[in-house]
Protein backbone atom coordinates (compact mmCIF):
# COMPACT_ATOMS: atom_id res chain seq x y z
CA UNK A 1 0.00 0.00 0.00
CA UNK A 2 1.12 3.94 -0.73
CA UNK A 3 0.19 6.87 1.12
CA UNK A 4 0.40 10.58 -0.47
CA UNK A 5 3.64 12.10 1.61
CA UNK A 6 5.45 14.91 1.34
CA UNK A 7 8.94 14.16 -0.13
CA UNK A 8 11.74 16.57 -0.89
CA UNK A 9 12.52 17.12 -4.74
CA UNK A 10 15.43 19.19 -5.55
CA UNK A 11 13.93 20.35 -9.19
CA UNK A 12 10.08 21.27 -7.26
CA UNK A 13 9.56 24.56 -5.49
CA UNK A 14 11.17 24.84 -2.24
CA UNK A 15 12.47 21.61 -2.87
CA UNK A 16 9.50 20.19 -1.89
CA UNK A 17 6.13 18.13 -3.74
CA UNK A 18 3.47 15.82 -2.48
CA UNK A 19 4.10 12.52 -3.32
CA UNK A 20 2.86 8.49 -3.31
CA UNK A 21 5.14 6.32 -0.77
CA UNK A 22 5.31 3.00 0.78
CA UNK A 23 2.90 2.72 3.72
CA UNK A 24 5.14 3.37 7.55
CA UNK A 25 4.80 -0.06 9.07
CA UNK A 26 5.39 0.76 12.97
CA UNK A 27 8.39 -0.72 15.17
CA UNK A 28 6.99 -2.42 18.26
CA UNK A 29 7.19 0.66 20.33
CA UNK A 30 5.64 3.17 17.95
CA UNK A 31 2.15 4.28 17.07
CA UNK A 32 0.80 4.54 13.74
CA UNK A 33 -1.26 7.99 13.39
CA UNK A 34 -3.63 9.10 10.89
CA UNK A 35 -2.70 12.59 10.28
CA UNK A 36 -5.00 15.62 10.04
CA UNK A 37 -2.23 18.43 10.05
CA UNK A 38 1.48 19.06 9.69
CA UNK A 39 3.47 22.05 10.64
CA UNK A 40 6.42 23.49 8.71
CA UNK A 41 9.24 24.96 10.60
CA UNK A 42 11.92 27.40 8.40
CA UNK A 43 14.60 25.43 9.20
CA UNK A 44 13.42 22.14 7.62
CA UNK A 45 12.09 24.13 4.39
CA UNK A 46 15.75 25.39 4.02
CA UNK A 47 17.27 22.53 4.16
CA UNK A 48 14.81 20.23 2.38
CA UNK A 49 17.28 20.90 -0.90
CA UNK A 50 20.02 19.16 0.80
CA UNK A 51 17.84 15.50 1.68
CA UNK A 52 18.26 12.84 -0.15
CA UNK A 53 15.69 13.03 -3.19
CA UNK A 54 12.47 11.32 -1.71
CA UNK A 55 12.89 11.64 1.53
CA UNK A 56 9.41 11.91 3.41
CA UNK A 57 9.97 15.58 5.12
CA UNK A 58 8.92 17.14 8.46
CA UNK A 59 8.79 16.71 11.99
CA UNK A 60 5.59 18.36 13.23
CA UNK A 61 2.04 16.52 13.41
CA UNK A 62 -1.39 16.08 14.94
CA UNK A 63 -4.07 13.44 14.15
CA UNK A 64 -5.78 10.76 15.58
CA UNK A 65 -3.95 6.92 16.63
CA UNK A 66 -4.99 4.28 13.73
CA UNK A 67 -3.18 1.49 15.46
CA UNK A 68 -1.43 1.48 19.02
CA UNK A 69 1.86 0.46 19.97
CA UNK A 70 2.53 -3.39 19.57
CA UNK A 71 4.61 -3.74 22.81
CA UNK A 72 1.46 -1.89 24.97
CA UNK A 73 2.98 1.51 24.97
CA UNK A 74 1.58 4.78 24.35
CA UNK A 75 -2.35 6.05 23.54
CA UNK A 76 -4.80 3.87 22.37
CA UNK A 77 -6.37 3.42 19.12
CA UNK A 78 -8.47 6.27 17.98
CA UNK A 79 -6.51 8.78 20.61
CA UNK A 80 -6.43 12.33 19.18
CA UNK A 81 -2.29 13.11 19.83
CA UNK A 82 0.29 15.48 18.57
CA UNK A 83 3.85 13.47 17.82
CA UNK A 84 7.06 14.90 16.93
CA UNK A 85 9.35 12.26 14.19
CA UNK A 86 10.82 12.23 11.24
CA UNK A 87 8.76 11.76 8.16
CA UNK A 88 5.70 13.18 10.05
CA UNK A 89 4.34 15.28 6.65
CA UNK A 90 2.54 12.37 5.37
CA UNK A 91 -1.20 10.81 5.68
CA UNK A 92 0.15 8.72 8.08
CA UNK A 93 3.16 7.99 10.62
CA UNK A 94 4.75 6.16 12.80
CA UNK A 95 6.22 7.51 15.72
CA UNK A 96 7.83 6.75 18.73
CA UNK A 97 5.43 6.26 21.66
CA UNK A 98 7.71 8.95 23.78
CA UNK A 99 7.52 11.38 21.10
CA UNK A 100 3.76 11.43 21.22
CA UNK A 101 0.81 13.00 23.80
CA UNK A 102 -2.35 13.00 24.11
CA UNK A 103 -4.18 16.32 23.21
CA UNK A 104 -6.97 17.55 25.44
CA UNK A 105 -10.45 17.78 23.84
CA UNK A 106 -10.76 21.77 24.27
CA UNK A 107 -7.55 22.11 22.38
CA UNK A 108 -8.00 22.26 18.76
CA UNK A 109 -5.73 19.45 16.50
CA UNK A 110 -4.76 22.28 14.29
CA UNK A 111 -3.12 24.64 17.17
CA UNK A 112 -1.42 21.13 19.23
CA UNK A 113 0.18 20.43 15.63
CA UNK A 114 2.23 24.01 15.69
CA UNK A 115 3.95 22.64 19.19
CA UNK A 116 6.72 20.14 18.57
CA UNK A 117 9.19 21.45 17.21
CA UNK A 118 8.96 25.10 18.24
CA UNK A 119 7.35 25.14 21.64
CA UNK A 120 9.87 22.19 22.97
CA UNK A 121 12.58 23.83 22.06
CA UNK A 122 11.81 27.26 23.59
CA UNK A 123 10.66 25.03 26.43
CA UNK A 124 14.18 23.25 26.78
CA UNK A 125 16.27 26.00 26.29
CA UNK A 126 14.68 28.52 28.70
CA UNK A 127 14.87 25.55 31.54
CA UNK A 128 18.39 25.80 30.43
CA UNK A 129 18.45 28.89 33.53
CA UNK A 130 16.07 30.00 36.53
CA UNK A 131 14.60 32.76 34.67
CA UNK A 132 12.15 33.84 37.62
CA UNK A 133 12.96 37.70 38.21
CA UNK A 134 15.87 37.67 35.56
CA UNK A 135 16.42 39.56 32.40
CA UNK A 136 15.74 37.28 29.07
CA UNK A 137 16.47 38.43 25.33
CA UNK A 138 14.59 36.59 22.45
CA UNK A 139 15.74 37.07 18.82
CA UNK A 140 13.83 36.82 15.93
CA UNK A 141 10.74 36.89 18.14
CA UNK A 142 8.31 37.12 15.48
CA UNK A 143 8.83 33.62 14.30
CA UNK A 144 7.71 30.31 15.98
CA UNK A 145 9.86 29.27 18.34
CA UNK A 146 10.24 33.30 19.58
CA UNK A 147 6.83 34.16 19.96
CA UNK A 148 6.61 30.55 21.88
CA UNK A 149 9.62 31.59 23.90
CA UNK A 150 8.45 35.01 24.41
CA UNK A 151 5.31 33.74 26.39
CA UNK A 152 7.28 30.81 28.64
CA UNK A 153 9.66 33.22 29.54
CA UNK A 154 6.74 35.41 30.83
CA UNK A 155 4.87 32.74 32.50
CA UNK A 156 8.07 32.08 34.23
CA UNK A 157 8.78 35.60 35.51
CA UNK A 158 11.55 36.74 33.47
CA UNK A 159 11.66 40.30 32.59
CA UNK A 160 11.53 39.62 28.65
CA UNK A 161 12.79 41.20 25.59
CA UNK A 162 11.76 40.70 22.40
CA UNK A 163 13.76 41.60 19.24
CA UNK A 164 12.65 41.45 15.72
CA UNK A 165 13.73 42.24 11.87
CA UNK A 166 11.09 45.12 11.57
CA UNK A 167 8.50 47.14 13.52
CA UNK A 168 6.16 45.15 11.96
CA UNK A 169 7.24 41.97 12.76
CA UNK A 170 6.79 43.06 16.51
CA UNK A 171 2.87 43.42 16.34
CA UNK A 172 1.52 41.24 19.08
CA UNK A 173 4.25 40.59 20.76
CA UNK A 174 4.21 42.75 23.81
CA UNK A 175 0.85 41.32 24.62
CA UNK A 176 2.60 37.78 24.55
CA UNK A 177 4.34 38.82 27.49
CA UNK A 178 7.11 41.10 26.07
CA UNK A 179 7.79 43.87 28.54
CA UNK A 180 10.18 45.76 25.51
CA UNK A 181 9.96 44.96 22.11
CA UNK A 182 13.32 46.64 20.01
CA UNK A 183 14.12 46.35 16.17
CA UNK A 184 17.69 44.28 15.72
CA UNK A 185 19.73 45.22 19.29
CA UNK A 186 18.96 49.05 19.23
CA UNK A 187 18.38 50.51 22.23
CA UNK A 188 19.53 47.80 24.44
CA UNK A 189 21.52 49.33 27.39
CA UNK A 190 21.20 46.43 30.39
CA UNK A 191 22.59 43.27 30.37
CA UNK A 192 20.61 39.67 30.12
CA UNK A 193 21.27 36.62 32.12
CA UNK A 194 19.84 34.41 29.26
CA UNK A 195 19.66 34.78 25.40
CA UNK A 196 17.52 32.74 23.19
CA UNK A 197 19.10 33.64 19.57
CA UNK A 198 16.70 32.46 16.44
CA UNK A 199 19.00 34.78 14.16
CA UNK A 200 22.78 33.66 13.86
CA UNK A 201 25.23 35.60 12.14
CA UNK A 202 26.67 38.99 12.47
CA UNK A 203 23.54 39.43 15.08
CA UNK A 204 24.91 36.50 17.62
CA UNK A 205 27.95 38.88 17.41
CA UNK A 206 26.21 41.44 18.54
CA UNK A 207 24.37 40.19 21.54
CA UNK A 208 27.63 38.32 23.03
CA UNK A 209 28.13 41.76 24.35
CA UNK A 210 24.66 41.90 25.98
CA UNK A 211 25.11 39.07 28.51
CA UNK A 212 25.63 39.32 32.26
CA UNK A 213 28.58 37.38 33.62
CA UNK A 214 27.79 34.20 34.16
CA UNK A 215 24.78 34.50 31.75
CA UNK A 216 24.24 32.09 28.31
CA UNK A 217 23.42 32.82 24.78
CA UNK A 218 21.48 29.60 23.18
CA UNK A 219 22.17 29.32 19.91
CA UNK A 220 18.82 27.44 18.42
CA UNK A 221 18.04 29.06 14.94
CA UNK A 222 20.28 30.65 12.47
CA UNK A 223 17.50 32.37 10.27
CA UNK A 224 20.39 34.99 8.99
CA UNK A 225 22.22 32.39 7.26
CA UNK A 226 25.15 34.71 7.51
CA UNK A 227 28.58 33.68 9.46
CA UNK A 228 29.03 34.92 12.85
CA UNK A 229 32.37 36.45 13.27
CA UNK A 230 34.13 37.02 16.14
CA UNK A 231 37.20 39.45 16.46
CA UNK A 232 40.29 38.18 18.60
CA UNK A 233 39.93 38.98 21.88
CA UNK A 234 36.20 39.84 21.78
CA UNK A 235 35.15 36.78 23.89
CA UNK A 236 36.88 36.97 26.69
CA UNK A 237 35.29 38.85 29.48
CA UNK A 238 36.13 39.79 33.42
CA UNK A 239 34.22 38.12 35.97
CA UNK A 240 32.13 35.05 36.46
CA UNK A 241 32.54 32.69 32.65
CA UNK A 242 29.46 33.75 29.96
CA UNK A 243 28.59 30.90 27.36
CA UNK A 244 27.29 30.34 23.99
CA UNK A 245 25.47 27.39 23.94
CA UNK A 246 23.74 25.24 21.03
CA UNK A 247 20.20 23.23 21.15
CA UNK A 248 19.78 19.91 19.67
CA UNK A 249 17.62 17.40 21.67
CA UNK A 250 15.33 16.04 19.72
CA UNK A 251 14.43 13.32 22.04
CA UNK A 252 11.55 12.14 24.24
CA UNK A 253 9.31 15.11 23.48
CA UNK A 254 6.21 13.37 24.64
CA UNK A 255 5.99 14.59 28.30
CA UNK A 256 6.78 18.47 27.36
CA UNK A 257 4.39 18.50 24.50
CA UNK A 258 2.00 17.42 27.46
CA UNK A 259 3.32 20.18 29.51
CA UNK A 260 2.49 22.57 26.74
CA UNK A 261 -0.92 21.08 25.86
CA UNK A 262 -2.00 21.85 29.18
CA UNK A 263 -0.97 25.57 29.54
CA UNK A 264 -3.04 25.69 25.71
CA UNK A 265 -5.70 23.97 27.83
CA UNK A 266 -5.54 26.37 30.51
CA UNK A 267 -5.25 29.52 28.49
CA UNK A 268 -2.22 30.21 29.29
CA UNK A 269 0.28 29.56 26.34
CA UNK A 270 -1.14 30.70 22.66
CA UNK A 271 -0.39 29.13 18.95
CA UNK A 272 0.03 31.78 17.51
CA UNK A 273 -0.48 30.14 13.69
CA UNK A 274 0.03 33.00 11.14
CA UNK A 275 -0.10 31.09 8.01
CA UNK A 276 -3.66 28.09 7.86
CA UNK A 277 -4.22 26.21 4.71
CA UNK A 278 -4.59 22.79 3.00
CA UNK A 279 -1.32 21.27 2.33
CA UNK A 280 -2.19 21.25 -1.54
CA UNK A 281 -0.64 24.76 -1.42
CA UNK A 282 2.59 23.49 0.14
CA UNK A 283 4.75 25.11 -2.09
CA UNK A 284 2.99 28.30 -1.34
CA UNK A 285 3.27 27.96 2.02
CA UNK A 286 7.08 27.10 2.07
CA UNK A 287 7.97 30.26 0.15
CA UNK A 288 5.60 32.53 2.29
CA UNK A 289 8.15 31.09 5.54
CA UNK A 290 11.49 31.23 3.27
CA UNK A 291 10.65 34.83 2.75
CA UNK A 292 9.99 35.67 6.75
CA UNK A 293 6.14 36.81 5.88
CA UNK A 294 4.72 34.52 8.56
CA UNK A 295 4.16 35.88 12.25
CA UNK A 296 4.31 32.70 14.16
CA UNK A 297 3.43 29.14 12.77
CA UNK A 298 2.37 27.79 9.32
CA UNK A 299 0.30 24.83 9.76
CA UNK A 300 -1.16 22.62 7.07
CA UNK A 301 -4.42 20.61 6.58
CA UNK A 302 -3.80 17.62 5.34
CA UNK A 303 -7.00 17.66 3.59
CA UNK A 304 -9.55 21.02 2.95
CA UNK A 305 -8.98 23.58 5.48
CA UNK A 306 -11.10 23.49 8.35
CA UNK A 307 -12.27 19.66 7.28
CA UNK A 308 -9.96 17.83 9.33
CA UNK A 309 -9.48 19.41 12.72
CA UNK A 310 -11.98 18.07 15.14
Amino acid sequence: MTVRAVVTDPEARAALRIAEVADPEPRPGQVLIDVRHISLNRGEVVFAASLPPGTVAGYDASGVVARAAADGSGPAEGTRVVAFGPGAWARRVAVDTDAVAEVPETVDLAHAAALPMAGVTALRTLRTRPILGRRVLVTGAAGGVGRFAVQLAALGGAHVVASVGSAARGAGLTELGAREVVVGLDGIDEPFDLILDNVGGPQLVAAWPLLAPGGDLQSIGWASGEPAVFTPGSLFSLGRSKTISTFGDATGFGPDLATLLGLVAEGRLRTEIGLRDTWEHLAEAAEALLGRQVAGKAVLDVGPVGQSGA
